[in-house]
Parts: C-alpha cells; sequence; structure tokens
C-alpha cells in the first residue's frame, strides 16, 4: 500500500480534471471567469470531502496502516504494544500504547519503527496531539491538482488564441 498512490493521487487527479474544465470555461468569457473557478474550486473540495468520507478512502486508510501496524509490532514480538491513528478528526498520527514496564530505549525504537509504516506521518505514545487532520491534506491535494488544472486550462487558451490570429 501506498498513501500516495492510493488516497491522494485520485484527488489530485479529480481536482486536475475539475481544473482543466473551470479553467476552460472561464478563461473563454472574460465575465464569468470568477464564477467558473470559485464553481470549481469548490467543486474539488466537494470532490475531496466525497472521497474522504462517503466513497470511504479514509476508512480503507486508516484499516489499512493499522493492520501494518499490528503485523509490524507482531513480528518484533511486542504483542502487549498496540497502535492505532489518531481519531476526532482522523490524522496521519500513530498513537502507541503498551504496557509501562517498556523502558525509554524501547519506546524511541518502537517510535522509530513504526514510523516505517506506509500512511504514518508521525508516531506518538499519547492521543492528546494530533497532527493535520486527514480531510484537510486531502483537500490539499484536491486544490493543488485543480490549480495546476487551472495553469494547464490557461496555456491552452493562450494557445488558441495566439494560433486564432491567423487567417490563411
Amino acid at each position: 500500500m501506498n498513501t500516495f498512490w492510493n488516497y491522494f493521487w485520485p484527488l489530485f487527479v479529480g481536482g486536475l480534471i475539475i481544473g482543466m474544465i473551470a479553467g476552460l470555461a472561464g478563461f473563454r468569457r472574460n465575465e464569468k471567469r470568477a464564477k467558473a473557478i470559485s464553481a470549481g474550486a469548490l467543486a474539488a473540495i466537494a470532490a475531496a470531502l466525497l472521497w474522504h468520507g462517503p466513497l470511504g478512502a479514509a476508512d480503507r486508510l486508516a484499516t489499512e496502516v493499522e493492520r501494518n501496524t499490528r503485523m509490524s509490532l507482531d513480528s518484533w514480538e511486542m504483542p502487549n504494544v498496540t497502535g492505532h491513528l489518531h481519531r476526532a478528526p482522523l490524522t496521519r498520527t500513530l498513537v502507541l500504547s503498551g504496557p509501562a514496564s517498556l523502558d525509554d530505549y524501547q519506546r524511541s525504537e518502537l517510535v522509530r519503527i513504526e514510523e516505517t509504516v506506509p500512511g504514518v506521518s508521525h508516531v506518538r505514545w499519547n492521543d492528546k496531539v494530533g497532527g493535520p487532520p486527514l480531510i484537510a491534506e486531502a483537500a490539499g491535494a484536491a486544490i493543488l491538482g485543480f490549480l495546476l488544472g487551472l495553469l494547464v486550462a490557461y496555456l491552452i487558451e493562450l494557445r488558441r488564441r495566439y494560433n486564432a490570429q491567423w487567417t490563411w
């Protein structure tokens, strides 16, 4: 599992397509440019929200990360230690919990080992501090794709206007 390809890439591509459509519609008509671009940005954010929630991408990501964490802990023979993603809101911060008999070296090494699990950005032993919400990261990926789509649409429109001056 790769977090980029499974979670963020569909958001980026969706934002890119929405940005190209909004840009091609907006750059043709000067009076409706702001409406088309703002409607496209809202559509990209709405697509990210749908992907994250009702389409279940966040749940699939959380399940996969927690399964890989359990496999990693089992391979290191740490059955008493558990790991789950920080919730409320869902982040990519892994929260470890386990017996108090672990010394500081074991705790720091488990943090280092579990940071290599795909989809994990940070590992902590307490549940107090999360990270950036996953939904904000999803919206950021969609907006980044949207802006790149706007750039491509602008370049296409420049080429169309340049070629329109020629009459053979």
